[in-house]
């Protein structure tokens, strides 16, 4: 986003809409690659504390994680992006 767009809120109503979509879907985890600084506010945290391991373990702190209602220890382990993303 444009420096002059930014603290307008958009971005925030972003990040809660993938969320709450996600979530309604039945998906366990939300994950992303980004500012650990700014998506901890959305409840994100490194994704390996959750035993989310990334699909390039460079990403290191910057692979973050959301446990979403559908949660279970079964969603642990290799995080597999969709395969039209994983083809990019």
């Amino acid at each position: 986003m444009r420096p002059d767009a930014q603290s307008a809120g958009v971005g925030s109503a972003l990040v809660h809409a993938v969320v709450a979509a996600t979530d309604a879907l039945g998906y366990p985890v939300a994950a992303l690659l980004g500012d650990p600084a700014y998506y901890s506010r959305f409840g994100f945290r490194t994704a390996a504390d959750l035993d989310v391991v990334a699909p390039d373990p460079r990403w290191g702190e910057h692979f973050q994680a959301r446990r979403l209602s559908a949660w279970t220890d079964a969603a642990v382990g290799s995080f597999r992006y969709a395969a039209p993303f994983a083809e990019m």
